[in-house]
């Protein structure tokens, strides 16, 4: 076991228990068989927490899968489009008063946003692959983006277009079993499905015509990161709505730490995300609002968004 695994999964062992007992309501470790406190941890405070460790874990893996495919540490998965195209398929469920199918709304949206990344990109075998895959994923993250646009212009009633944008916020908030249910197999799923090409991500550090001489085939090395990427993606999105930024801000965190190899960055970053959604939902239940709790999709925008532009002053400097 590495230093950094170690470490994460002692941070886990402690921020769980913390996960279970804060709150607007905090729960007395001391004295468990406080008032409503057997339902408030096993109905409301452990399925959000095992929530949160699942996304956080698949976004998490996905970020670094990412960041070693496209050999860029300013990559996430939010890049290929999918999240997008999961969110339109659930904003179009809950304009049209299927609230109830959302879920898988948002798994079929995921799904398109695969076989379309695979039309476009998935034969291409040439050096520029990684960059037409890149290009693939901005394009239908535009038009997913512009399509719910429009299906939020065309809300039926305040109502719907209320929860419309609640939901595209990103929350934890009133989350059970079932939630977790739908989550966790794809998102095991996916994050075996990265692994697999984590030996190919490693060859590819090398630059692809080096990768092929040693065996990788890049159109499998592109289904592994569509299938498994979207996989993560879309059920995190069909869980929780749009959470953004663990991919980009825990890889690049946990990179030094490593030896550079996108294989060895794999289990940390998911063991990272997993922390970082974690503390950040602690911290959501924690601050005060008037119309409810903070939305955990807002809090990561607003730790990421300063993240990111510090990364990007750290690379104008070193190029220049």
């Amino acid at each position: 076991m590495t230093r950094p695994v170690a470490f994460l999964l002692a941070a886990l062992a402690l921020a769980i228990p913390l996960s279970l007992l804060a709150g607007q309501v905090w729960l007395n470790p001391f004295a468990p068989s406080g008032p409503n406190a057997a339902i408030i941890l096993a109905e409301l405070r452990a399925p959000r927490a095992a929530l949160a460790l699942v996304i956080g874990a698949g976004l998490g893996g996905a970020g670094a899968a990412m960041q070693g495919y496209l050999r860029n540490p300013l990559a996430d998965p939010g890049l290929f489009g999918v999240a997008p195209t999961a969110a339109f398929g659930a904003v179009l469920s809950l304009a049209l008063g299927l609230g109830a199918l959302l879920p898988l709304a948002a798994l079929v949206g995921a799904a398109l946003a695969m076989a379309a990344l695979a039309l476009i990109a998935g034969n291409a075998s040439s050096p520029s692959s990684t960059t037409l895959f890149a290009l693939a994923g901005l394009m239908l993250a535009s038009l997913s983006g512009a399509l719910t646009s429009l299906v939020i212009s065309l809300a039926p009633n305040p109502f719907a277009l209320s929860e419309i944008v609640t939901w595209l916020m990103g929350s934890l908030e009133s989350r059970a079993w079932p939630d977790v249910l739908l989550a966790a197999p794809p998102t095991a799923l996916g994050l075996i499905l990265l692994a697999r090409a984590a030996p190919a991500l490693d060859a590819l550090t090398m630059g692809e015509e080096t990768a092929r001489s040693l065996g990788v085939n890049p159109t499998r090395l592109l289904w592994l990161m569509v299938l498994g990427t979207g996989l993560v993606v879309g059920a995190g999105v069909a869980a929780a709505g749009i959470i953004g930024f663990v991919g980009l801000v825990v890889p690049h965190l946990l990179r030094p730490y490593t030896d550079q190899r996108p294989s060895s960055l794999l289990l940390p970053s998911a063991l990272g995300g997993a922390l970082l959604l974690l503390l950040a939902d602690c911290l959501c239940r924690l601050v005060p609002l008037a119309g409810g709790e903070l939305r955990i999709g807002i809090a990561l925008s607003l730790i990421g968004a300063p993240f990111f532009l510090a990364l990007l002053l750290q690379l104008r400097s070193e190029i220049a």
